[in-house]
């Protein structure tokens, strides 16, 4: 089945992103989730065994880093696993993951504009978040490069934020590294319930594969950005859990509810309050921006294949990007934004997008070593890894994610049942 939608200009994007660029909109994706999202309840979960299970959430995302890149490089269009599930394992797979990547990452989109709210303006958070939800709207809807100039200029700011705040941890006065017994009170089940929420944190490099079709020379360009984006946010994300952990302990983290806040507070650093809530409004704000781009890439290609509404998959003729499905998506997320719960959406996430990685390994596996496959190993851990760590989050997420796919699945057995029962040559909406 094609992945193109009519000739150039009309259908397919255009390849304006380089290495620098890519890396960029993964940095943007991934700091600011983890840091200012994902380490309170990771830290609830698994105690003083936070690094370890930040250790665990590595490995198997760099293994999912290795395949994506891997089968990035090889299909080379918007779509990422939704493309490559479907080339290397069936229609069905494909489906199954775009459609995990859509609503996992929907409701992500929805926490890190509440983040925004949250940081930005605490009592009036929900219409904060649909504010940003439409300013970013807007500045993807002009083209691909604005979003990876507002990204980079994003990407600037939050790394010297968090350095301060690492900085202020480390040197102040009441901090107490001897607090720092890593594992003592943890648990097994504890440590891969962590690992699994702060996954949530790694994932921005999706944004990266789901941009194949307009990256320039993908496959140097894609294997390239994809570890080192990954690379960068580990150091940063280590740093940052070990000083937060040092000042705070691991009951103090796993209770705040501003966790940076409350760190250079308790290091005595006060006067660095107001500097690390804009940072973490900004990073919310790079992340979100990912999020919407490489969501309404997904949702780009599977409305090309009429999995979603055909009308979805215009490209715009000025902007070259899909502007009906960056519109829709943007209103879904609006939507969500008013309404929802930032903690409840990341395991949730969590669950959806560690389906679709489990996918992405299982397709990796099946690439010939002409075809650039990585280590047997690689694709093997990643996939055990996924589906481990799936069924280790809150129950209430995997129940949850579990309706959700089941319910996807449904939808794919009737549109199938549908098309079997329609004349020859007649097409759906």
């Amino acid at each position: 089945m094609g992945t193109s939608a009519g000739p150039a200009g009309a259908g397919e994007l255009k390849r304006r992103l380089g290495v620098f660029d890519a890396v960029v909109i993964g940095l943007g994706a991934m700091i600011g989730a983890g840091i200012f999202a994902a380490l309170a309840p990771a830290a609830e979960a698994a105690g003083s065994g936070l690094p370890l299970s930040l250790a665990v959430a590595a490995v198997v995302a760099y293994c999912n880093a290795t395949s994506s890149a891997r089968l990035a490089a090889r299909y080379p269009t918007s779509g990422g696993t939704y493309v490559y599930g479907r080339e290397r394992l069936g229609d069905f797979w494909g489906y199954l993951a775009g459609w995990g990547f859509v609503v996992g990452k929907t409701a992500s989109c929805a926490a890190m504009a509440l983040t925004v709210g949250a940081y930005a303006w605490p009592g009036r958070a929900h219409a904060v978040a649909v504010a940003a939800v439409v300013a970013l709207t807007a500045v993807n809807y002009v083209g691909v490069r604005k979003s990876a100039w507002l990204t980079r200029g994003i990407v600037t700011v939050v790394p010297a934020v968090l350095a301060a705040v690492v900085a202020a941890c480390l040197t102040g006065g009441t901090a107490e590294p001897a607090r720092l017994d890593i594992g003592a009170d943890a648990t097994f089940g504890g440590v891969l319930t962590a690992a699994g929420l702060l996954f949530f944190a790694f994932a921005g490099y999706a944004r990266i594969a789901t941009l194949g079709e307009e990256v320039r020379d993908p496959g140097r360009t894609i294997p390239r950005a994809i570890p080192l984006a990954l690379g960068i946010t580990l150091a940063v994300y280590a740093a940052v859990a070990l000083a937060v952990l040092a000042v705070l302990g691991p009951d103090g983290l796993a209770g705040a509810a501003a966790p940076l806040d409350q760190a250079v507070r308790a290091a005595g650093v006060p006067e660095l309050v107001p500097v690390v809530r804009a940072g973490a409004a900004v990073a919310a704000l790079g992340s979100l921006l990912a999020l919407i781009l490489g969501v309404s890439r997904t949702t780009l290609a599977m409305a090309r294949d009429r999995h979603l509404p055909h009308a979805l998959a215009a490209v715009h003729p000025r902007f070259g990007v899909p502007h009906r499905a960056e519109l829709a998506v943007g209103a879904v997320v609006a939507v969500l934004a008013a309404t929802a719960d930032v903690r409840g959406a990341i395991g949730f996430s969590s669950f959806g997008v560690l389906a679709y990685y489990a996918v992405a390994n299982a397709s990796a596996w099946t690439l010939t070593p002409a075809e650039g496959r990585p280590a047997r190993i690689v694709p093997v851990l990643g996939l055990a890894g996924c589906l481990v760590l799936a069924f280790a989050l809150p129950t209430a997420s995997v129940v949850w994610g579990a309706v959700v796919l089941a319910v996807g699945a449904a939808a794919y057995g009737l549109r199938k049942a549908v098309a079997r029962r329609r004349p020859p040559g007649r097409h759906g909406p």
